[in-house]
């Protein structure tokens, strides 16, 4: 259709999003309505399966191994110890399930062997496998496409001018290079960015004309309100107002029509009209459960509770792609 496009320029997204809040909202919201179903979230939930000791030094994380914010550094969990976890996230309606480790790249281990071991069992629920791992290589992202992810989570965080303020330990083409091997294996892409790090609003724009005009569209883009931590270079910043995040998710509804805007970390702050706002201007997908990782997030109860509020459903799994990567033979 006429609205998808990929030539987006910078100066197009930066008028879109600097438009009245209110008309951005009003014609997010028309988009919405022509691309998804109006009230459909889709629900995921986000476990750390490796926490701690990464060798990164993203100013934002409190699991790098060089900041002191109190993360234990934990193993990788068992493959029956996730597959619970998986159950008890499908029990609070959850229909995707993601694993994260706190990898700065995946290696061709037994560790990595016992993730994919993660991924085709968790398949066997019926729920959408998802993994954040890290940096992968072609072959890396082929073997979890044969195990049967569905979507690969590697967020480009920022700014491509702005990145090295965040990050010295991998370069912003180190992230695009992984978003290219995963949209290869034929896995579904799921990117997005962080605010309130100090960033502009050109910073902003910049990181969404970078997602705007990959050859295809990310899946899914989650937006994120830093949670500073204490410890890390960001422990002091400034929660992000509630507007920039609707304003962040109206610009992704109306430039990336089909793609799932996921209203992710810093939730737990907004209160349940300011989620409201959210998902008017286009959000349609969030992470539930207590814990993001490693930090705090809506509990399942509560987000139900919300959801009848606003008269919201939960999308079904695999309801975009029903065939795609599931249970790996079918990919």
């Amino acid at each position: 259709m006429e609205d998808i496009r990929f030539n987006w320029t910078r100066a197009e997204i930066s008028e879109i999003y600097h438009k009245p809040l209110l008309e951005l909202m009003l014609e997010a919201a028309d988009m919405h309505r022509r691309y998804h179903t109006f009230g459909e979230v889709q629900v995921s939930s986000l476990l750390s399966i490796k926490t701690g000791g990464c060798s990164e030094d993203c100013a934002y994380c409190p699991q790098a191994a060089r900041y002191h914010t109190g993360v234990k550094v934990q193993a990788l969990m068992k493959v029956n110890e996730v597959v619970e976890a998986a159950k008890s996230a499908k029990a609070g309606g959850a229909s995707r399930f993601c694993m994260g480790a706190a990898w700065r790249e995946v290696r061709d281990n037994r560790d990595f062997d016992r993730v994919l071991e993660m991924v085709q069992e968790v398949n066997k629920l019926d729920m959408e496998v998802c993994c954040t791992l890290g940096m992968l290589t072609e072959s890396q992202a082929e073997k979890l496409a044969n195990a049967g992810l569905y979507a690969y989570n590697h967020n480009i965080d920022t700014s491509e001018a702005y990145y090295n303020d965040i990050i010295s330990t991998r370069t912003f083409d180190d992230r695009l290079g992984t978003l290219a091997h995963v949209r290869k294996a034929g896995i579904t892409v799921c990117s997005g960015g962080i605010i309130g790090m100090g960033e502009t609003d050109d910073d902003r724009i910049a990181m969404l004309h970078t997602l705007a005009t990959l050859p295809q569209h990310p899946e899914s883009v989650p937006i994120n309100a830093l949670v500073p931590v204490e410890g890390t270079p960001l422990g002091e910043s400034q929660r992000v107002p509630f507007y920039d995040l609707v304003r962040m998710i109206a610009t992704v509804r109306i430039v990336m029509p089909r793609t799932a805007a996921r209203l992710s970390a810093g939730r737990l702050e907004l209160s349940l009209a300011e989620q409201g706002m959210c998902f008017l201007a286009g959000a349609n997908s969030i992470f539930a459960g207590d814990k993001l990782l490693t930090t705090p997030n809506p509990e399942y109860n509560s987000d139900m509770d919300m959801f009848r509020i606003l008269g919201l459903k939960s999308k079904a799994p695999f309801a975009d792609q029903p065939a795609r990567n599931r249970a790996g033979a079918e990919a």
